[in-house]
């Protein structure tokens, strides 16, 4: 354990704190950081405590499951529902509540909903039930798109015709684009997502401090490399010098991984993407390309949800707190109605969900 011990070892934390102390300015900033992983790790080493009050850390839209949009999740349901229908999942989103109910739900009433630990799971349920409809959910960002790309490649291959997908895949760099233009969060800072990064590479953020002069850091998940990540954006701000710099440099290079960017350009195309609590944000989103629409379960089932009126969940503010306008406590439900054994939204769900973390830990 010598390798985390080190990313955690209180003599280096005390001197880098010492440091973003030395150079915070008085004035308020307003650091976002855009992934679950970072929230977590942030709220569960009680790293707020160590920085001072003129520092504000933001939790953006970085959990995957919870900027799935509600409509994304009333469709899984009514799909749940079909005949003859396996529906295959990560685990968070079984829980996370649709207009009128959830995946778990489904499951308790007979629908055959399956828990997945990895995506070739997929294929393997698909070759054991040809009489059924295989449906995965593929939900997430750039780190989990290339696996699926893989599996969709290998269906293919193997040429099975009960095997589809239902893409809530999403690109971060656009949204993080939507959240720099937004004046009412005037970010200082962006705390950039380590893993994502390891994919796509520091380019895709380049635009940021060239075009809104607002401070980009890629940053490791370990108390260290956030309060690092932190310490070299004040610094970044402190000289009035912008740009992205790469903390994570064990994990993430300037271009990322080739490999991992063609197997997803070559399975899937770019296109416009609703984001819970964002709303539509051009060129967001990942969808399977004509070549593998055989596998779309949008294309295929042409589904709409069961309902009529789609409407959001009463007085939950997961929106408002993936955009970062407010805090977890701030929502009403918080800790009252809203706790993570009687969910009301997905940020309380998932645990990337900021509602998770800070109630979890704080």
């Amino acid at each position: 354990m010598k390798y985390i011990d080190e990313f955690r070892n209180k003599t280096l934390i005390k001197k880098t704190t010492d440091e973003i102390m030395r150079i915070a300015p008085k004035d308020n900033i307003r650091i976002m950081e855009v992934c679950g992983t970072h929230t977590q790790n942030f709220c569960r080493f009680a790293l707020g405590s160590l920085l001072p009050s003129s520092i504000r850390f933001i939790a953006g839209p970085g959990c995957p499951v919870c900027v799935s949009d509600q409509n994304y999740i009333d469709k899984a349901i009514t799909l749940a529902k079909l005949k003859d229908t396996i529906i295959l999942s990560f685990g968070d989103m079984l829980r996370v509540p649709g207009s009128v109910s959830s995946l778990e739900k489904q499951r308790a009433e007979g629908a055959d909903v399956r828990i997945l630990y990895s995506c070739w799971d997929a294929i393997k349920i698909a070759r054991a039930n040809p009489k059924k409809k295989v449906i995965f959910l593929a939900v997430g960002f750039e780190t989990t798109a290339p696996t699926i790309a893989l599996t969709i490649l290998a269906g293919k291959k193997e040429n099975l015709q009960n095997l589809y997908f239902l893409s809530s895949l999403k690109l971060i760099p656009a949204a993080m684009r939507y959240l720099a233009q937004d004046k009412k969060l005037n970010l200082d800072a962006f705390l950039c997502p380590g893993h994502v990064s390891s994919v796509i590479g520091t380019k895709p953020y380049e635009f940021i401090p060239r075009s809104y002069k607002i401070s980009c850091c890629v940053a490791g998940f370990e108390p260290l490399d956030i309060l690092e990540g932190i310490y070299l954006v004040l610094r970044q701000i402190k000289l009035k010098k912008p740009a992205v710099v790469n903390q994570y440099t064990r994990a993430v290079t300037k271009d990322g991984n080739p490999k991992a960017r063609k197997i997803i350009s070559q399975v899937f195309k770019i296109e416009d993407a609703c984001w819970r609590g964002l709303g539509k944000i051009p060129q967001s989103g990942l969808n399977l390309k004509d070549a593998f629409i055989k596998f779309d379960a949008d294309k295929v089932f042409k589904i709409k949800p069961a309902i009529s009126n789609l409407r959001p969940l009463s007085r939950c503010r997961c929106g408002d707190i993936l955009k970062g306008l407010i805090s977890p406590q701030d929502c009403p439900l918080f800790a009252r109605l809203c706790r993570p054994d009687t969910p009301v939204g997905p940020c309380m769900v998932s645990n990337e969900g900021a509602c998770n973390a800070y109630y979890r830990y704080r």
